[in-house]
C-alpha cells in the first residue's frame, strides 16, 4: 500500500470509527418537535420523560460499547463524556472486525484515542501512522470541514453535537409498541427494560428521518435499561442499513463524573484536510 493511499484509508477509518464508537441510529429531536398523536401509550410515557429528563440533566457519564456495521467495520469503545454544553470526551476505541480493521491492522492501527472538543475531535492513530505523516501522531478534524465535505459531513457533525445518552430515550418515545419487558440486573443493579420498534416513516425529526432512509434503514429496534434513578444504564439499538446490519450495545455508569480534555500539542497534530490536498495534488 502507497504512502498516500495509507494515509487516505486512516482519515476515512478515523472518521467511521469515531462515529460508528458514538453513534447508532439515535434522534436528536426535542419534545416539542415530536407529533404527540405519535409513540408509547400513556403507561409508559411518564417514566420515559422522567428518564430522558434524568438522563439529560446528569450532564456526563463513562461509557462502554460495542458497535458492528454489517462486514465493515466493528469496534469497541470504553471511556466518558460530557454534554453539558457542547459534546467533550475521550474514548479508547478498539478495532475488532470488519474490512475497515483489517485495512488499519495493515497499517499497524489496532486501536487509537479520540478526544472530542467544542469544534473539532482529534484521533491518535499512533507511532505507524506518524511515520508516514511527518511524524505526527494526531489528526485533526474540525466539525466545520467535515460539514463542508456534504455526502455526510453535515450529517457526522450534527450528530457528534446531539449524542448522548437520552437520545435513546427520545428515539424509544417515537415507537407506538413501546413495552416493559420487566426488571432485569444490569452492572449489579436492578434497572427495568424497555423495548419498542420505531419505523423510520415515524421519526418525527425530519432531518434524523431523511439520513435513515438515505442509508436504507425502515425500521430500528430500541431497547433501554433504566434504574431506580430514572438513568439509562444499558441500551441496544438495531437497524438494518444498505451496508448491513447496525448494531450497538452500550453501557452507562458514574453519572455527573467530572470530565477534563486537553488539545493535543499543535506539534504533533495533522488537520486532515491537509491529507486530502496532498490526495489531491497526487492524482492525475
Amino acid at each position: 500500500m502507497s504512502c498516500t493511499r495509507g494515509l487516505r484509508v486512516a482519515v476515512s477509518a478515523a472518521v467511521a470509527a469515531v462515529l460508528t464508537a458514538l453513534t447508532a441510529c439515535t434522534s436528536s429531536e426535542s419534545a416539542t418537535d415530536r407529533d404527540e398523536d405519535r409513540g408509547p401509550s400513556s403507561e409508559f410515557l411518564p417514566a420515559l420523560r422522567s428518564a430522558e429528563r434524568s438522563t439529560d440533566r446528569a450532564g456526563s457519564a463513562r461509557v462502554r460499547a460495542t458497535t458492528v456495521t454489517g462486514t465493515e467495520l466493528a469496534v469497541e469503545s470504553d471511556g466518558a463524556l460530557d454534554w453539558r454544553d457542547d459534546l467533550t470526551g475521550t474514548l479508547t476505541i478498539t478495532y475488532t472486525g470488519g474490512t475497515t480493521a483489517e485495512a488499519m491492522r495493515g497499517l499497524g492501527v489496532t486501536s487509537m484515542e479520540a478526544r472530542y472538543l467544542s469544534d473539532a475531535y482529534y484521533a491518535r492513530m499512533g507511532d505507524a501512522f506518524a511515520a508516514k505523516a511527518g511524524g505526527k501522531h494526531w489528526l485533526k478534524y474540525r466539525y466545520k470541514d467535515l460539514a463542508d465535505l456534504g455526502g455526510g459531513g453535515a450529517t457526522f457533525a450534527d450528530q457528534m453535537r446531539n449524542t448522548t445518552p437520552n437520545q435513546s430515550v427520545k428515539l424509544l418515545l417515537d415507537c407506538e409498541d413501546v413495552r416493559r419487558v420487566g426488571v432485569e440486573t444490569v452492572g449489579g443493579q436492578r434497572a427495568t427494560h424497555y423495548s419498542g420498534t420505531v419505523e423510520v416513516s415515524d421519526v418525527g425529526d425530519r432531518e434524523l428521518r431523511t439520513q435513515l432512509q438515505q442509508a436504507g434503514v425502515t425500521t430500528q429496534t430500541v431497547d433501554i435499561w433504566v434504574d431506580s434513578r430514572d438513568l439509562l444504564v444499558k441500551k441496544v439499538e438495531k437497524g438494518r442499513m444498505t451496508t448491513g446490519e447496525l448494531t450497538q450495545t452500550a453501557y452507562y455508569s458514574d453519572y455527573g463524573v467530572p470530565v477534563s480534555v486537553r488539545r493535543p500539542p499543535a506539534e504533533d497534530t495533522k488537520d486532515f484536510t491537509e491529507l486530502l490536498a496532498t490526495r489531491e495534488s497526487q492524482t492525475p
